[in-house]
């Protein structure tokens, strides 16, 4: 699915810029100069000037997100922002892809939990051109019936043939399972039954509702003289006349006690495909940094521990990790993993010894440093671009988090002890409370799993939906 594939976990905590001096003994990371002003409507704009390519990036924050779908109506916020480019009050879908095809520019629009976000890019020489397509976009949307229905019906039947893939619907199934009806439960793009809901005037009142120059961060980075940017900004989005928003509130849940799992049964499935976990820590966490250097260790890299143990040392997979995906209130933690039918419970097995093996050793200081060494060298091909850099500063903005979250990162890698590492995994990695999920032929593994949970949900995978099922369907 399309979630799957964005990479918008790199903008609550994956991505630093790292600049390395010549005459420096060591790498130091350092955010570039940027600058913030606000205009008249209440527009919040960030601007990056990044010379030596001719390119001019493009990356606004509508500070609400799938988090404040209704329910059932999951994916109104990620189609309200894919309709943008279906049609505005001048052009019509196949003009505007026309038109910013024309000067070699690109456009694009979704929707995560916490935000929503436009992003473009286009050369510098047309920044009149590439700016009137953006504005026109966001400023300008129609919605027509005959697109909306078009999209609603694509993205209704993506769903569908998402689940023949499970490992591009683990997560939404964990996700829902997890949180339950808490909003980040829900399906940001939503499922078959929630996309037949929604109609065209509930997408019109969203944008309505939530798309003001006040409740947006528009950031620019690339080639370009910043007094001619501020004079094209206000010829454009000055005009976006100025409304008030409800902000949503977006509550912190607690972490699930006890241990329940999740059985989805693909009857054809030949492998199981697995998340363990439980809820985690927000993007601005205290112990985000020394978390980011133990999770390096236990399961963020391709030599964590997680991995030899599954694919290297027991051949069980291709591969296996963990992650903790932050958001505004705290997201989730998954170990995640695929294997045969007859390999699923020691795969889970060897899991959970990993993961014992943690708590119940800490890490060394040789892991420590390697991990510290990884993190920085992982930085330069993160952040260079102005595409990248422009969606750090924006969403650094959209999070409260100032540039010492780059400039002071080495120097909070480096303080990360092995006891500052051990109190950090008794806190944030869990050991007694764990959530379950899996995807795989319940005839084949349903008896054996059982013993992982206290509480045991099964569903098929073609029912509609991920969790909670719809009404009437069977539990």
């Amino acid at each position: 699915m399309k979630r799957e594939r964005k990479a918008l976990r790199l903008l609550t905590l994956a991505g630093f810029l790292l600049l390395v001096s010549p005459a420096a003994p060591a790498q130091s990371l350092h955010l570039p100069a940027h600058e913030k002003f606000v205009l008249k409507n209440g527009l919040t704009v960030l601007l990056l000037e990044k010379h030596g390519v001719p390119l001019i990036d493009v990356f606004a924050i509508v500070k609400t997100g799938a988090a404040a779908d209704p329910a059932g109506e999951e994916g109104l916020a990620s189609v309200t922002a894919s309709l943008l480019r279906k049609g505005t009050k001048t052009r019509t879908a196949r003009q505007f892809a026309a038109d910013f095809d024309f000067i070699g520019g690109s456009f694009d629009a979704d929707a995560s939990a916490d935000f929503t976000y436009i992003s473009a890019e286009f050369m510098t020489k047309d920044l009149a051109q590439g700016l009137e397509l953006f504005s026109d976009a966001i400023l300008h949307p129609t919605f027509p019936q005959d697109e909306t229905a078009k999209l609603l019906a694509q993205s209704a039947d993506g769903v569908k043939s998402a689940k023949d893939d499970p490992r591009s619907v683990l997560g939404l199934y964990y996700q829902g399972y997890l949180y339950g009806s808490h909003p980040y439960g829900r399906p940001p793009e939503g499922d078959e039954l929630s996309l037949k809901r929604i109609q065209r005037d509930a997408i019109a009142k969203f944008y309505e509702a939530n798309y003001a120059p006040g409740n947006t961060i528009l950031g620019i980075a690339g080639e370009f003289d910043a007094a001619e940017m501020r004079k094209q900004l206000a010829e454009t989005l000055g005009a976006w006349p100025a409304r008030t928003v409800t902000s949503t509130s977006i509550p912190a849940t607690p972490p699930a006690k006890g241990k329940r799992l999740l059985l989805i049964d693909k009857p054809d499935a030949s492998q199981t495909y697995f998340a363990i976990g439980n809820i985690g820590t927000a993007v601005n966490d205290p112990d985000r940094v020394a978390i980011r250097v133990v999770n390096t260790i236990f399961g963020g890299r391709f030599t964590s521990e997680l991995n030899e143990a599954l694919r290297v040392e027991s051949g069980y997979t291709y591969g296996a990790g963990s992650f903790f995906d932050s958001h505004k209130a705290p997201g989730a933690f998954e170990i995640y993993s695929f294997t045969k039918n007859e390999t699923t419970t020691p795969a889970i097995d060897l899991a959970l010894q990993v993961l014992e093996k943690l708590h119940k050793n800490g890490v060394t200081p040789e892991q420590l440093a390697s991990a510290k060494s990884y993190i920085k060298g992982q930085y330069p091909p993160t952040i260079e671009t102005s595409s990248q850099l422009v969606r750090r500063i924006a969403s650094n903005e959209f999070y409260g988090l100032g540039d010492d979250e780059v400039n002071q990162l080495e120097e909070r890698v480096d303080a990360v002890t092995p006891a500052i590492a051990k109190q950090v995994i008794e806190k944030h990695f869990p050991l007694d409370n764990l959530v379950f999920v899996l995807i795989g032929k319940a005839s084949a593994i349903g008896p054996a799993v059982k013993k992982y949970a206290d509480k045991v949900d099964e569903r098929p995978i073609s029912d509609p939906g991920f969790w909670p099922p719809p009404a009437g369907a069977q539990k």
